[in-house]
């Protein structure tokens, strides 16, 4: 059985610094580094970390021992992200959550992870990405949190 590739956009990788995430998402790196799952990170996530506090990029840009996956967003799936925002999934203010799903769903991953629950993981707008994937002739995405994902002790 191939692993999965999961997406994961820069709430998880910061996750690993939050109290409120830090456990599912420390835990999900742990799975990475053994192998069972293939971590896909996008430019945007390599962008956005620009920003972010030196340990928190280091967690993908210095990590040799988790497997991960480098894809660039292209015009294909700015186009889908454009189309996102067209529908009104979200405003264009929040432009980067488009982008995420697009690169995903275009990158055909198996899943996004994400702790974006305002705009990303929701029951409404997962329904209305996947709508859009749809129409535009893309599969349906899965979306879901680290804690979705994680695997737990029987």
């Amino acid at each position: 059985m191939r692993p999965l590739r999961l997406y994961l956009d820069t709430s998880v990788i910061g996750g690993c610094f939050d109290d409120e995430f830090k456990v599912a998402s420390l835990k999900l790196m742990d799975e990475l580094r053994g192998g069972g799952s293939v971590g896909v990170i996008s430019d945007i996530v390599l962008q956005e970390l620009v920003e972010a506090p030196p340990d928190v990029s280091a967690l993908v840009t210095g990590s040799g021992d988790i497997r991960w996956e480098f894809v660039e967003e292209d015009y294909e799936a700015e186009e889908l992200a454009q189309r996102y925002l067209d529908a009104g999934v979200v405003s264009p203010r929040f432009r980067n959550d488009c982008r995420h799903v697009a690169v995903a769903t275009v990158c055909e991953v198996d899943v996004l992870v994400s702790w974006n629950f305002r705009h990303i993981v929701r029951y409404d707008k997962i329904r209305m990405f996947n709508a859009v994937n749809l129409a535009q002739g893309y599969r349906t995405l899965e979306i879901r949190s680290p804690l979705e994902v994680v695997r737990y002790e029987e």
